[in-house]
């Protein structure tokens, strides 16, 4: 592995938070494969351009902050980005408990909002869909919809 390749390792790290799935794909774009990959990855880590609970939690809070994620959402995207269990939770802990909260209820009541001319059943589904959808946890949702439903009768 040439030094070059390593500085062009690192400046991918350092751009933003990365996972290792994605710094090992970045290696077989470079044409770094097996133990050559692998070196370069613990170089990284030991250097902390390569954090992978950094990476979750910044994951995690981003994404809820600016796409207004669920916690099931974003788990499923950690997941698939092969992130171990233990980050994950890192991450979700970043997320305020009352932030994330007075999100749910936000988007359902917009979402509920909406769907003015609906039948009652069908806007309540219709608006559980569209929390699910975006990540958020079922009996939460059910809890935020039935209160949103009770007080516009």
């Amino acid at each position: 592995m040439s030094s070059s390749e390593m500085e062009k390792l690192r400046h991918y790290c350092a751009y933003q938070e990365r996972c290792h799935s994605e710094v090992k794909e970045k290696c077989r774009e470079l044409g770094l494969y097996g133990d050559a990959a692998d070196e370069a990855i613990a170089q990284l880590v030991q250097d902390n351009f390569l954090n992978e609970e950094r990476y979750a939690r910044a994951y995690a809070g981003g994404k809820f902050r600016m796409r207004q994620w669920g916690k099931k959402k974003i788990t499923l995207m950690l997941k698939q980005k092969q992130v171990s269990d233990y980050c994950i939770r890192k991450g979700l802990s970043e997320i305020d408990g009352d932030e994330y909260d007075r999100v749910l209820r936000q988007l359902a009541e917009k979402k509920y909002a909406s769907l003015k001319g609906e039948q009652p059943v069908k806007r309540t589904w219709k608006t559980l869909q569209f929390l699910l959808q975006r990540g958020y946890e079922q009996d939460l949702s059910r809890g935020v919809i039935e209160e949103i439903s009770k007080n516009r009768e």
